[in-house]
């Protein structure tokens, strides 16, 4: 399981070369797309690493803390704080690798047309897993205080 930290920048290895697709290019070729699914409100946000480090037993993945996130430049906000299911999508390129927009897909679905050696192809789920984001300030939290049980009815105060 990946831990994060909301509003932070967010470096993990996964194991990516076990499950590779296109090995008719080389890793130089590959880029990875991941899919981030929160689980309590359903929100997908989607994002290439800043960071392409494949090596024989792991992948590196950077990503970048920004309100405002981007799929191109591995920009992310995890919010809500909570589990998140991750999805790792192996893109693959004949020609120059170029993130950009028109070139890379943006889920894996997305195919780019007409097609060219510059721009990337989806070739497949690689990994999946869970992923834990816990809060950095601790506000996105409910914290209950019980107070003197009524006569009359129960209630159940939460918040200051």
């Amino acid at each position: 399981m990946i831990q994060a930290i909301t509003e932070t920048d967010l470096t993990f290895y996964l194991q990516t070369e076990d499950n590779r697709i296109d090995t008719s290019v080389t890793s130089s070729q590959i880029r990875h797309l991941l899919k981030f699914t929160n689980d309590l409100s359903g929100a997908v946000q989607y994002a290439y690493s800043t960071v392409n480090l494949i090596t024989e037993r792991y992948t590196k993945f950077e990503f970048t803390y920004n309100s405002t996130p981007d799929v191109y430049t591995g920009k992310v906000d995890f919010k809500p704080s909570g589990y998140y299911q991750y999805e790792v999508y192996e893109v693959s390129w004949t020609g120059t690798v170029s993130i950009s927009v028109g070139n890379a897909p943006v889920t894996e679905v997305d195919v780019l047309s007409p097609p060219a050696s510059t721009k990337g192809v989806v070739k497949g789920l690689v990994t999946k897993g869970k992923m834990y984001v816990a809060d950095k300030t601790g506000t996105s939290q409910v914290q209950y205080t019980q107070h003197e049980e009524s006569k009359l009815r129960n209630y159940i105060y939460y918040g200051q």
